[in-house]
């Protein structure tokens, strides 16, 4: 079975990077040297800060892990890939709801960069899906589980 490839921005990758280096040099030592302390506080199976760490200790192994993967299969988009006229991976795409809704700006980005906190949504999501392909002026309807959406594109940078 082929490994699910991700798509990330120059900057998303360098972003996992850093979070994985840290996770290896900070947080997996921070961990381990919980785990010690919990370790002499005596009998592990009632030691509920024990447990604690070890439950730590998977999470961050397991976000290792997860990093290294999207890392290792990641697709960066370059800008000269990019159509300057139509909305694609990595591109703000600025829209307003009809009939007389407010301006929304997201940037669409690949499913490991997403953050909707910072506009950054996936572009898995049913919005960025709606909005690919599409250029400004156009009204496009997406279907989002809270039922339809018509926009209209605004700008696309």
């Amino acid at each position: 079975m082929a490994e699910k490839v991700f798509p990330m921005t120059k900057a998303g990758k360098e972003k996992l990077e850093q979070e994985l280096e840290h996770l290896k040099t900070v947080k997996r030592k921070e961990v381990v040297e919980r785990i010690k302390i919990a370790r002499s506080f005596g009998d592990l199976s009632e030691n509920s800060e024990y447990d604690s760490a070890k439950e730590e200790q998977a999470f961050v192994e397991g976000r290792i892990t997860t990093l290294e993967n999207m890392i290792r299969n990641a697709k960066i988009i370059e800008e000269d890939e990019m159509a300057s006229d139509t909305v694609t991976l990595g591109r703000s795409v600025t829209f307003v709801e009809l009939p007389d809704g407010d301006e929304e700006t997201y940037t669409i980005v690949g499913s490991a960069e997403a953050d909707p906190f910072e506009g950054k949504i996936s572009n898995d999501s049913p919005i960025a899906k709606s909005l690919l392909g599409r250029k400004v002026g156009e009204e496009v309807t997406v279907q989002t589980p809270g039922g339809e959406m018509n926009v209209r594109i605004i700008s696309i940078k």
